[in-house]
């Protein structure tokens, strides 16, 4: 088949519009698991101080009958802080460009702050997850948070030669990294013998949070007998949403943040003993202006509350 001679078809044709979609598709994720679980608190300096306890261990406890009372030895509160930390955003929108008509959205400002406040949230997960010590600060360097991984130091587990995180220290004030070990796959009695180890330890775990592969490798573990549901649904379920372990059920979160930091740890989690405590909340800040643009800040000033580390714990060392 060919064309007849002469037809004028769209090759030939000037001036057809563009046949652009009024609306843009985003696809990158937005979740921030532990940021969102977690309860928000309060800081009113930029070094945040908290205290932890404990009980003291069970032990024989007989007394004679009409025995003078004894006093039991006592221990004081442990004091510990971490630094708050500034995060921001900056936009910059042309005079130019927020007068012309653009595809998608109704004023690129609004869309960018939008954009922005979703990518400082997730900036905020990131410094949760990955492994940095606490820093002080001074005027030429800024302060920072210290990590989770760098605060856990009772519960966990790390490869050959790796150690966890002598945590908090009180004569410097700072956290510590945990020592890197050989890598390995995680296993159920890796995993098993952790949460053993935060149930002796007083903790009650809710959430297990991991990368997302090794979300796929805790669903092919054993304990996932069941893997068919009614035949008539033709359903087979090959995940593991909820990991119902001897002393509780964990909730087991894939999150996408930690495929982007060093991705190699696990984190055991109570939620209720972290907390997100913010000196200053989410806010926007008109900057000067100099010349034909807008620019606007979008800036948070926070830090991770610890409450107790022995809450926790985790799995160093993971292949993913």
């Amino acid at each position: 088949m060919a064309q007849p001679t002469n037809l004028y078809d769209t090759y030939d044709t000037k001036g057809i519009r563009e046949d652009l979609v009024d609306v843009i598709y985003n696809i990158s994720p937005e979740d921030t698991p532990i940021l969102s679980a977690i309860p928000r608190a309060v800081a009113t300096s930029t070094s945040h101080e908290w205290q932890t306890d404990a009980l003291a261990d069970p032990a024989a406890n007989a007394v004679i009958e009409g025995d003078d009372a004894t006093i039991d030895a006592m221990s004081a509160t442990v004091r510990v802080k971490n630094f708050t930390q500034i995060q921001d955003k900056v936009i910059a929108v042309s005079g130019t460009q927020s007068s012309v008509d653009a595809a998608g959205r109704a004023d690129e400002m609004a869309y960018q702050m939008a954009k922005k406040s979703k990518e400082l949230k997730k900036d905020m997960e990131f410094a949760i997850v990955e492994e940095n010590i606490s820093v002080v600060g001074s005027a030429t360097a800024a302060r920072e948070i210290g990590s989770l991984s760098t605060w856990i130091k009772t519960n966990g587990d790390a490869g050959s030669t790796g150690a966890l995180s002598t945590g908090f220290n009180a004569s410097t004030g700072l956290t510590a990294a945990p020592t890197s070990g050989t890598d390995r796959d995680l296993t159920e009695a890796i995993l098993k013998t952790v949460i053993k180890e935060v149930y002796s330890s007083g903790g009650d775990l809710d959430m297990l949070v991991v990368p997302p592969s090794v979300k796929q490798v805790i669903s092919g573990f054993n304990a996932n007998t069941t893997r068919f549901g009614p035949a008539e649904s033709r359903t087979e379920f090959a995940a593991i949403d909820v990991y119902a372990s001897d002393f509780g059920d964990l909730q087991v979160v894939p999150n996408r943040v930690m495929a982007t930091s060093n991705g190699k740890e696990c984190f055991l989690i109570q939620s209720d003993m972290l907390g997100a405590a913010y000196l200053r909340d989410f806010q926007v800040n008109d900057l000067a202006k100099t010349g034909d643009s807008e620019k606007k800040q979008l800036l948070v000033e926070w830090t991770l509350e610890v409450r107790n580390e022995a809450a926790h714990g985790i799995i160093l060392d993971i292949n993913q």
